[in-house]
Order: C-alpha cells, then structure tokens, then sequence
C-alpha cells in the first residue's frame, strides 16, 4: 500500500472509516423506537437524515422565511435562518439537474465534501509532518468520535473541506488565491468570525516582524514539512495581500447576519434565530458558568470554565502541536475562543470541535508508536458508537425532546 498514490491511500483511509460508521449507523437504526421522523426501526438513509438534516431539506425546497416566526409572547422561534444557505443551495442545484431529492443530495454532497475534506487535510498536514504522520492524522480525523457526521446531510463535511482548503492557501501564503474559498466557508457555517480573527492576529505577527531588527525578523522566514525555505511572510506584497484577504473574511463572516437582516427586516435575525435553541438570549461567556453550575455545582462549576480554558493553552503549548506551525496554532485558539464567548455548551459542542482538527495532526505526532496511534483509532471507532447511540438516535426526555447529536 505504501507505493499506491498519495490520493488513494487517503480515499481508502476516508472510505473505510465511512463503512465502520455506516454499520455503526445501521446497528443503531435496528433498535430506534418512536421517534418525530419515521417509523420505528428505520433503513440507514432514512436513520442519517434526521435531526438538522431536516432543516436543511427545507431550505433546499422552500428557502428561507421573509418574516421570522414568532410564538405568542413574540420570541422568535425555531427556524431555518440558522442553517447556512451554501449547503442547502448546493443540494437545489443538484436536485434540478439530476432530479433526486433535497435529503439525497445533501447526502450525496456531504459525502463528496467529506472526501475531499480528506484529500485537502492529508495536504495541509503535509505541510508540517512526514507522509507517514500526515496520513495517520488523516486517520486520526476520519475517526474522530464525532467523525460520522461526515456522512450525513448535515453542513460539516463541505464546511471542513473549505476550510482545510482555506487553512492550506493561507499557510501557503496565496492570500489572494484564498478569497473565494474563504467566501464560500463563511456561507457554509459560522466559521468566518474565528477565521477573521485568525488573519487579523496572523497580520499583526507579521507586520511585527517586519519592524523587529533585521536578525530578529530573518526568523519568521518559514520551512517546509521537507526542510525548504519559504518565501519571506514580511515582505510588503505578502503583508498587502494579506490584509486584503483579512478585510474580505471580516466581510464575509458578517455576510449571513446580513442576509437574513436584508430578506426579513429584523437587524438581529440571525441572532434571535440562533438563540431560539437555547431559550434565552445571547450573552457572552455566560452559558459556560450556567452548565458548569448545572453539572458541578455552585463552587466547582464557576471553575469549571477557567480549568477547561488551562488545559486548553497547555495542548497549545505542547511541544507536538508547537509543530503544526503559527496558522494552524492562531486558528485553533481563535477558534475555542470564539466557542467560549459564543457557544452554549451542550451535546452539540462534541460535533462543533471538529474544525479543530489540525489537533489530529499534533495527536499523531506525539508518538510514532503504532500500538499508540492503533489505541487512538480504537477508542474514536468506541466513542463513535457511544456518540451515535446516545446522541443520534432519538430517545424522549422524561421532559420531552431528546438531547441534540
């Protein structure tokens, strides 16, 4: 296997991972009782196309409401403005030109996307690891406990393959090659406020560097996974380009928020969608005290969020993702940041992890052991069953509803 192509190995890595999740999947179905969608005991494509695959479906056949729908106290309630339209867009294009359904089209795309997510992952990782590493961290992702959704109508899949695309550009330094691309990730999820920030603190660095003495500056020069050197990330041409591409991603990340104001007239629609979910209104930070209060308790779940946050920045620091280089790092920490001001954690937050994948990267290269890099892979294929049997199969609350995958 070793002499096969690049693009094979990994297709057959991603391939693999997908037939364990599917019969995860179908093992799952045979004991789903009542549920919203379907009859007891569902086929596997019925089974994968629950949950937001739904509101998807409905954006791809219906679009999106010109007024939000509130209850009788006026609050805004579960919509299809908290769907990004990239997604549901795609699978209408799909459907007028093969003439297959919204639900298989947003399947067939998100596979596709997953696919390709792949491909561009093995890329980026190449990057900054052997083709030995590189591959197992495509592994490591392709496993991922949460790894499933790859597989389902749900956005993650053509979200991960643009911005494992958009990731690569920008470690590559194609600032401007990355505009569409970027474009097109913030229509796809809310991923562009992190990525934003991301560029603006990478252009700050860089503009850093180009002030710092010449000796001191010589050092931001890059190399490659293979030992060459890159081209200077100072230079006025790279930092211009650079900052173009931070303007178009701050116009980009706010592209949707707008949309939903300039079709239903409401400034906060996107907003009030969103919090519709959670039952309360957005407040910063705040969510995180709440369920760590729930879950610990009044002293220990004040805690809770600033024991999370240490052990975040200690991963950071650790000397395996230290290699994954500065972009990679920046976009990782932009990301839980934006998690912990936004986020309201819940068993959702497991899927939302996945744009951290560049971790997979640090993961593999913390041992080149293969008894150490085959137990990973074996307790993700685990953790997948625990993640589809508790979250994605449909089971009633004692209070109503079921806790979302």
């Amino acid at each position: 296997m070793g002499a096969w192509p690049w693009w094979l190995q990994v297709s057959l890595v991603f391939v693999a991972a997908r037939v364990v999740s599917a019969c995860i999947f179908m093992a799952a179905a045979i004991h789903q009782g009542t549920n919203p969608w379907f009859p007891p005991a569902p086929d596997y494509w019925n089974f994968i196309t629950i949950w937001d695959g739904r509101w998807y479906q409905e954006a791809a056949d219906k679009g999106y409401p010109s007024e939000l729908p509130v209850d009788a106290n006026g609050v805004v309630k579960e919509n299809a403005w908290a769907f990004y339209a990239l997604f549901p867009f795609l699978a209408r294009g799909v459907s007028a030109i093969t003439g297959m359904g919204a639900l298989p089209a947003l399947t067939a795309i998100a596979m596709l996307a997953g696919l390709g997510a792949a491909l561009v992952i093995y890329k980026l990782f190449r990057e900054f690891a052997g083709r030995r590493t590189a591959m197992w961290g495509v592994v490591f992702v392709s496993t991922f406990p949460v790894s499933p959704i790859l597989q389902v109508p749900y956005a993650e899949s053509l979200n991960l393959l643009l911005l494992a695309a958009s990731l690569l550009l920008v470690v590559r330094r194609h600032y401007l090659a990355a505009i569409p691309v970027v474009l097109l990730m913030c229509l796809s999820r809310p991923t562009g406020v992190p990525f934003a920030a991301m560029l603006g603190l990478l252009f700050l660095w860089r503009l850093w560097g180009r002030l710092r003495p010449p000796a001191a500056a010589l050092e931001t020069v890059g190399r490659t996974a293979t030992g060459g050197t890159t081209t200077d990330p100072t230079s006025t041409r790279s930092l211009v380009s650079l900052a173009v591409l931070v303007f178009a991603t701050g116009l980009g990340a706010l592209a949707w928020p707008a949309i939903a104001w300039a079709v239903t007239g409401d400034p906060a629609a996107y907003t009030r969608t969103e919090t519709a979910w959670r039952g309360h209104d957005l407040v910063p930070f705040k969510p995180w005290f709440d369920t760590g209060r729930m879950l610990f308790g009044p002293v220990l779940g004040v805690l809770a969020p600033f024991v999370f946050t240490a052990l975040f920045v200690l991963v950071m620091i650790s000397k395996p993702v230290r290699a994954l280089g500065a972009e990679l790092r920046l976009w990782c920490a932009c990301y839980m940041g934006y998690l912990l001001v936004f986020l309201h954690p819940q068993t959702s937050t497991f899927r939302m992890l996945l744009p951290l994948f560049p971790l997979a990267l640090g993961a593999a290269l913390l041992s080149k052991s293969r008894a150490y890099r085959g137990t990973v892979v074996v307790l993700f294929v685990l953790l997948q069953i625990v993640w589809v049997v508790w979250l994605w199969a449909w089971a009633p609350l004692p209070g109503g509803g079921d806790y979302p995958p």
